[in-house]
């Protein structure tokens, strides 16, 4: 069986709705928050996942405009998305370089997906479509890259703040589950890249405090060295210091783009590989499924496809 074959046979997408920008007015944010949607053509009881963008060099995937590749496919199995454009966002750029926050906007950018939790309600409103389809019980986290530091945050990871030195802590308890993409590691002395005094909030993560389920996606060739020269293990180190339940994914072959997720034939793909990001979206939205429903057996018949035998696409371990 080819590896495309392991893809097929665990598929069987619907049509998809998707609907932005929706604007949010957020008291004390520089700028309204703009989101988008994305939920499948029917059903109800839809559980939500937060999807947070990186800090890529595009000017639109880094905005509610990028991850089609992933809101797509989870919306068509079964997932209202809502991605929300962080202040981070290159299509902010005309904030004022002084904002506080800026130029990354950590606290922020946890911050936006609270704001959408607590106006739900609004969400529903701006688009027809939804109205009374969301499952408000079931709700995930997703993020790549800073996106990924970001989803950490929400499921429990703590963060002193460089600037003031007061432990932040912004989980968020309505979130259950989470999946963190290629997400950044620990801090410390191994922290001896270009990058790291200009993200010096990684410096002071600790992911001890990350209690919420999460599975953390990893790419063995996700070379991390304008941060560290430890090597590709660095992305895993919110699976290995994290405690318990936690899952890694490690995709083979896999560089920072996971194959290209941020967005279909984006110019700053590293590892173009269609075949890997069908993949990675049926095990993230089966891993949450099984999460969000316990007793659902999508995460081990994805599992089971995917990440075993000749073709397989990576390998899983979990603690």
């Amino acid at each position: 069986m080819t590896a495309s074959a392991h893809v097929t046979a665990v598929d069987s997408p619907t049509p998809v709705l998707s609907f932005g920008p929706v604007t949010l007015h957020i008291p004390g944010r520089p700028v309204d928050l703009q989101i988008r949607i994305t939920a499948p053509a029917t059903g109800t009881d839809l559980p939500v996942i937060l999807l947070s963008h990186g800090h890529g060099p595009s000017n639109n995937l880094s905005s509610l405009n990028g991850y089609a590749p992933l809101a797509n496919s989870w919306a068509a199995h079964g997932f209202t998305v809502i991605q929300p454009t962080h202040l981070s966002s290159r299509t902010l750029s005309h904030l004022p370089a002084d904002t506080p926050g800026a130029p990354f906007f950590w606290r922020s950018r946890a911050e936006d997906m609270t704001h959408i939790l607590d106006r739900l309600d609004a969400v529903e409103s701006a688009v027809p479509q939804l109205s009374g389809r969301l499952d408000r019980t079931r709700i995930a986290v997703a993020g790549h890259s800073l996106g990924g530091h970001t989803a950490g945050l929400l499921l429990g990871a703590r963060i002193t703040d460089p600037d003031s030195g007061e432990e932040v802590e912004l989980a968020e308890p309505r979130i259950t589950a989470g999946v963190l993409l290629a997400p950044p590691g620990r801090g410390g002395d191994i922290l001896n890249g270009p990058m790291a005094e200009v993200l010096p909030f990684v410096h002071t993560t600790d992911f001890s405090t990350m209690t919420t389920p999460a599975l953390v996606v990893a790419g063995d060739k996700d070379d991390p060295r304008h941060f560290t020269d430890i090597g590709p293990v660095w992305h895993t180190d919110p699976y290995t210091l994290a405690p318990g339940p936690k899952t890694l994914l490690t995709l083979f072959g896999a560089e920072h783009g996971l194959g290209g997720i941020a967005g279909y034939d984006a110019a700053e793909t590293t590892d173009e590989n269609p075949e890997r990001v069908t993949a990675l979206a049926r095990l993230t939205s089966a891993y949450l499924r099984t999460r969000l429903h316990p007793g659902d057996d999508s995460w081990q018949t994805a599992r089971d496809a995917l990440t075993t035998g000749p073709h397989a696409f990576g390998r899983v371990e979990s603690k």
